[in-house]
């Protein structure tokens, strides 16, 4: 699902969209829980997290062993509100998830997508480019995977102050290639300090995943 950074209900307009969104299942957060290392998931991913006799943090790999209800993130899912990316409508952020899955010109968007081809970072328009190899967001540089991505970034553009596109983001199901960050460096330690490869099976035919997508987001709801 794609959260343009745009304001809605709420007063959410100042904050990044991806903080709304779960690291694990790449959704809209649901019941949102903060762990002691500062990272937040679905109550649902955090409890798979939890399954290994020595479950982890999904992100930084730190030990867990407590996490509280985020109550101030929760508060502005269910009191903010962004446009579905088909119909236009402004939907609250808690039932963005039940929308999609009914919306038919939501449907289209992503058939729309699907038969789209990639095109270069400065269009900063969404395509479905493929999700194992990007271009650098301030050089054009490309076939970076995403650990080749953040070490070149940073080595390379750790004083170029433009706000970009993060490319990673951009090629997922959620992003929106219309949102730039601000801070992309510090964007790259929140949210590419591991791989989407330990989660996302981007081998699956990208139809399938999106049906599957919409039939979980209809049994989470």
């Amino acid at each position: 699902m794609s959260l343009p950074a745009s304001a809605g209900a709420g007063g959410g307009a100042d904050r990044d969209a991806m903080e709304l969104v779960c690291p694990v299942c790449l959704e809209i957060f649901d019941c949102p829980l903060t762990t002691q290392c500062g990272h937040t998931f679905c109550q649902s991913c955090l409890q798979e997290c939890l399954r290994p006799q020595k479950p982890v943090c999904a992100v930084c790999r730190s030990a867990l062993l407590q996490w509280t209800r985020a109550f101030e993130l929760e508060t502005l899912i269910h009191s903010s509100s962004r446009p579905c990316k088909g119909c236009g409508e402004a939907v609250m952020l808690s039932k963005m998830r039940e929308h999609i899955a009914r919306c038919s010109k939501y449907q289209d968007y992503v058939q729309d997508g699907l038969r789209s081809m990639s095109k270069p970072q400065l269009d900063v328009i969404r395509s479905v480019p493929n999700r194992h190899t990007f271009p650098c967001p301030y050089c054009s540089e490309q076939n970076f995977d995403q650990d080749g991505l953040v070490e070149h970034c940073n080595s390379q553009h750790a004083q170029d102050p433009r706000p970009v596109v993060c490319p990673v983001c951009a090629s997922m199901p959620w992003g929106d290639p219309n949102y730039r960050s601000a801070n992309f460096f510090q964007h790259l330690r929140m949210r590419h300090s591991f791989s989407y490869d330990t989660f996302v099976d981007y081998s699956a035919d990208e139809q399938a995943m999106i049906q599957e997508a919409i039939q979980r987001s209809l049994v989470d709801n």
